[in-house]
């Protein structure tokens, strides 16, 4: 239980080590640079979605031989679903940051980004949670080492989100302690979204799969929706393409080798 608690805290702390850099750094961050570590990010997702969540759903549901892939398509398109109506509640990450030049007050607008970011934490923290549980009910092919995996490689996907959030809301006139506290929250929420995973899918192990494939799916609507436009916007996309690939491949050799 210890090492399921500390699984579900290590995302977290890199979304708050990520706001800190509001300490450090002087200016907004540049758009090359936003460019870069949102395709990082999304590289990172991609690869936890696949090797983390979706390999492990298809893999526990082997006995139904060739339909086999059935709980994993069902889980996967739940997420999607999930995401596209939390998508028409909370306002895009980047309509919040395109609304920033409007009459919109900046507490609208601050509220808007932190509301937007946390839309992006709540799989990822069903993510980790779920892959946690499945470590704790011993019906899954999953390791100490591949649940570890999965909670470094969104850490290290949540450290430059972080600095997105802080970084914009000091160059906006909020105070650095309150730019930084305002980047911890909107990651406060996977803890807690993990934990409630850890219960439900203790409760509900033949679950498993379709949890897996369910947060997999709002995953990589995120991915696709946010952060590939993100990326990809403007002159010099390469720039997050190439971040892309390093995030994939780093978040594959992580589960492999830790797996």
């Amino acid at each position: 239980m210890k090492t399921t608690v500390i699984g579900l805290l290590i995302p977290f702390l890199g979304t708050a080590l990520g706001a800190a850099c509001v300490f450090f750094l002087k200016k907004d961050l540049r758009r090359g640079v936003q460019r870069a570590l949102t395709g990082f990010a999304a590289g990172v997702m991609v690869a936890a979605s696949v090797w983390s969540l979706i390999v492990h759903a298809i893999e526990q549901s082997a006995a139904m031989e060739r339909w086999a892939f059935l709980p994993a398509f069902v889980g996967f398109w739940l997420g999607v679903l999930f995401l596209l109506l939390l998508d028409h509640i909370i306002p895009h990450l980047h309509r919040s940051i395109d609304q920033a030049e409007g009459p919109k007050s900046r507490l609208s607008r601050t509220v808007m980004l932190v509301l937007a970011v946390t839309l992006h934490n709540i799989p990822e923290g069903m993510a980790v949670g779920v892959v946690y549980a499945g470590l704790l009910s011993g019906s899954a092919n999953i390791t100490a080492g591949g649940a570890l995996a999965l909670a470094l490689g969104i850490a290290i996907q949540n450290f430059p989100e972080g600095a997105i959030i802080s970084m914009p809301l000091y160059a906006e006139g909020k105070s650095k302690p309150k730019s930084f506290w305002l980047g911890v929250l909107s990651g406060a929420v996977e803890p807690v979204f993990g934990a409630l995973t850890v219960l439900i899918a203790g409760l509900v192990i033949p679950a498993m799969p379709y949890l897996l494939s369910f947060a997999a799916g709002a995953m990589l609507y995120v991915v696709v929706e946010e952060l590939i436009p993100e990326m990809s916007a403007g002159e010099h996309s390469n720039i997050g393409v190439v971040s892309f690939a390093v995030g994939f491949s780093l978040m594959m050799a992580l589960d492999v080798a830790l797996g």
